[in-house]
């Protein structure tokens, strides 16, 4: 059952490196092992929850591991079964202020039609922001 709806364009750490290696003229490379230190460090430090954790990153957000109650009259959608549900931890994120405003940017002052084609408000080529 096809909707026509075209799928998100999915970055991965691999663009994360061009990025950084484009902006510091250095090798992909290299910036790819940066990436994935800095993505371990994070994940380690996630990790070590004890039971809860808070990874601030100005100007981009906090990571944070939270807990959550335990859920003694869940109901399971299929069978109508109702099931206790354990407190656990889950990983949470909140954007920064700045890329928070970032987002509330009306998507016409970035150029781009609500059918997600770019207009470069600027006339020039590349990409809108």
């Amino acid at each position: 059952m096809a909707t026509g709806k075209k799928r998100v364009r999915t970055l991965t750490r691999l663009d994360i490196a061009k990025r950084i290696a484009d902006s510091r003229y250095e090798k992909v490379e290299d910036a790819l092992e940066w990436v994935e230190a800095v993505f371990t460090a994070c994940r380690e430090l996630l990790k070590t929850a004890d039971p809860e954790v808070r990874i601030e990153i100005r100007t981009f957000g906090v990571f944070e591991v939270k807990l959550t109650k335990e859920k003694p009259q869940a109901r399971n959608p299929k069978t109508g079964e109702i099931v206790v549900v354990p407190a656990r931890r889950k990983t949470h994120f909140k954007p920064s202020k700045f890329l928070k405003e970032f987002l509330q940017i009306p998507l016409e002052k970035l150029g781009v039609t609500i059918d997600g084609k770019k207009i470069n408000p600027n006339g020039r080529g590349g990409s809108a922001y």
